[in-house]
């Protein structure tokens, strides 16, 4: 089993059917990131230079063919960080970052054997937040980035291939917190459900010794 196929819906996450209310039994303190603020854009970047490093397998030769750049879910980092307040707008500031995506680039060498390569793709923010008031826990400014390119060339001269790349990010302010939220108590977990191929069927049914 598990929380999609349980029939105890009192006691696990999902939809809730009727009075929201009902159930509830206790006032919880949860530690969690609350989020102050984020925001996504959504660009199309040509002449995106990556430069490929720990290129695998070994021996490839030169000119590369292009095929793909992706993230790999690796995260984004924000490097350059800078925080402005804007006095003409109470609670939010302007915020300027680079934010750093790594990629796996695929291509294929000049005997059409396929290599890869990691390289990171930079792009510059310049943004409005909501930021929170002074505390003793302090706030960060936190990315999720996802890059995706299939149109680019290598350039032999400059060791670097040149894309056209679809560029999503996602900026966040964060701080850990402690909420206090309600409850309806503590989830039920259900025992899994192991997947079967039944590719055992009739084997395991087998008795110990004949008949």
């Amino acid at each position: 089993m598990s929380f999609c196929n349980n029939c105890k819906s009192d006691k696990i996450p999902g939809v809730i059917r009727g009075n929201g209310i009902s159930g509830l039994c206790e006032k919880t303190c949860i530690q969690a990131d609350k989020i102050f603020d984020a925001c996504m854009s959504r660009q199309q970047t040509e002449s995106v230079e990556l430069t490929p490093e720990n290129i695998t397998p070994s021996g490839l030769s030169e000119p590369y063919t292009f095929i793909s750049a992706r993230s790999q879910g690796a995260g984004a980092s924000v490097t350059d960080l800078t925080i402005t307040d804007i006095p003409d707008l109470p609670g939010r500031s302007r915020v300027q970052c680079n934010i750093v995506i790594p990629v796996q680039v695929t291509f294929t060498d000049s005997t059409g054997k396929q290599g890869t390569a990691t390289a990171n793709v930079v792009v510059q923010k310049d943004v409005v937040l909501r930021t929170p008031q002074p505390s003793l826990i302090p706030y960060t400014v936190e990315a999720v980035g996802n890059v995706v390119s299939t149109v680019g060339t290598y350039d032999e001269g400059n060791d670097v291939f040149t894309v056209t790349a679809c560029v999503t990010v996602i900026l966040k302010v964060v701080m850990p917190v402690q909420l206090l939220v309600p409850s309806y108590g503590y989830c039920y977990i259900p025992p899994c459900q192991e997947y079967n191929t039944q590719e055992c069927e009739g084997v395991f049914e087998l008795p110990l010794y004949p008949q």
